[in-house]
């Protein structure tokens, strides 16, 4: 049976967080999203385009892998990284943010995590076609693995647990801190999607 409607724009989400109204001032600090309403044990900010409703509750960013927001260009996202740097916000790949969602990939993103350690990426589709000015590119964005990539732990667990229903690694706990986690040319798991 085909399905009688198509889904739209976000209207919201609701995420559990340690301090709803830390975490408003956050989001209003480093993502430009204002405060729309209070409600019992939550604040929902947002702007024209989604609604995000900070509930007081026990952070999981486990359970929302990452959130990503299309930008119009590659100069934006030049700007937005240069902005979340001087808010101090927690970038991933330091010294190499913006890079491929996946091995090949023509969409360029940068990550970074909030107060409660939910993954976020600010995404240009088709970037690796186009330059700041919406002029075709000869030029390709693509994954080439570095040789600490080949050798790190994370590329081991990867190619042994490739699929997106496998069962979660015991060691994510090792990964996630460690600097092999970061896998060099922007091609961290979570560009994979969901390994665990």
């Amino acid at each position: 049976m085909k399905v009688p409607f198509t889904l739209g724009q976000v209207g919201h989400f609701g995420l559990a967080v340690r301090d709803p109204k830390a975490s408003a001032k956050w989001f209003g600090r480093a993502l430009g999203l204002i405060h729309q309403f209070d409600f019992n044990r939550g604040v929902a900010v947002g702007n024209d385009h989604v609604t995000i409703a900070l509930m007081l509750g026990e952070p999981a960013p486990h359970v929302l892998q990452h959130m990503s927001f299309h930008l119009p260009d590659m100069k934006t996202l030049r700007a937005a990284l240069e902005f979340l740097r001087q808010q101090g916000v927690e970038l991933e790949d330091p010294g190499d943010e913006i890079g491929p969602e996946a091995p090949g990939s023509t969409h360029v993103g940068l990550w970074f995590r909030d107060l409660d350690g939910y993954r976020w990426e600010l995404s240009v589709q088709n970037a690796a076609q186009y330059d700041g000015d919406g002029k075709r590119t000869k030029e390709r964005v693509g994954f080439e693995p570095t040789e600490r990539y080949e050798r790190s732990a994370v590329f081991k667990t990867a190619a042994l647990n490739h699929s997106a229903i496998s069962p979660r690694p015991a060691n994510v706990d090792f990964m996630r801190n460690s600097p092999h986690y970061t896998l060099g040319c922007n091609a961290r798991l979570g560009r994979f999607g969901n390994i665990w």
